[in-house]
């Protein structure tokens, strides 16, 4: 079984403007995508800025429903079982959205395992296995707010795994982060997909990569 399947995908969206006679218009974000992704494989949509990358990976989170054409996660479709989806995905996009700056990482990543539905005796484990993966090991009693960047994306990662889910989408991770952050964090995207996670990567970024990738754009 594939991890993804997108057939055909599409999405526009539909404004007026103009007044007193408003007019309609529509915009094409995403114009009959079709890609697939074996488990365990590390998939990069690759294109520039506004090319679509972002709405392609939201319609396969279930974030938005696809106008047209199919898509499914580990044979779930995304617009007819989404909550099926949602339980074997994580996904992490770019920015500083999503953490609470005056929490430690410990403390956030205790918070989103209890709304994950994580048990409690297998909290604390898993918690210090992501903050050994990502390198943040040490610094986790820190405050949030006085992280780097590089090291923010790198605990948003951590989040994104809690629940052990069977395919990560990584939306734009290393944005905004310097040269030395990005290496780090292509690495652990690297390790995770040689541990078996399906990644689907999206970037603009046309640097190294630190394994060869199937790489598409919308």
């Amino acid at each position: 079984m594939l991890a993804i399947e997108a057939d055909a995908l599409r999405r526009t969206y539909t404004s007026r403007t103009g007044w007193p006679k408003p007019r309609r218009t529509e915009t094409e974000a995403v114009r009959g995508v079709t890609f697939e992704v074996a488990p365990g494989e590390l998939f990069g949509l690759l294109g520039p800025n506004g090319a679509g990358k972002t709405t392609t990976v939201k319609m396969l989170n279930t974030l938005l429903l696809p106008t047209s054409g199919t898509a499914r996660v580990f044979g779930h479709d995304v617009a007819r079982d989404p909550v099926a989806v949602r339980r074997r995905i994580g996904y992490v996009f770019g920015g500083d959205r999503g953490l609470y700056d005056r929490l430690s990482a410990l403390d956030n990543l205790r918070y989103f395992a209890e709304l994950y539905g994580a048990e409690a005796r297998e909290q604390k484990r898993r918690i210090a296995e992501l903050l050994d993966l990502v390198g943040l090991l040490g610094r986790e009693r820190e405050s949030v707010e006085g992280y780097s960047r590089g090291m923010r994306q790198r605990l948003h990662i951590a989040r994104g795994l809690l629940h052990r889910p069977d395919v990560l989408f990584l939306d734009e991770p290393s944005i905004g982060v310097d040269p030395v952050a990005a290496r780090d964090l292509r690495r652990t995207v690297a390790d995770l997909s040689a541990a078996g996670t399906t990644v689907l990567l999206t970037t603009h970024y046309m640097g190294p990569r630190p394994t060869s990738s199937v790489a598409g754009s919308p």
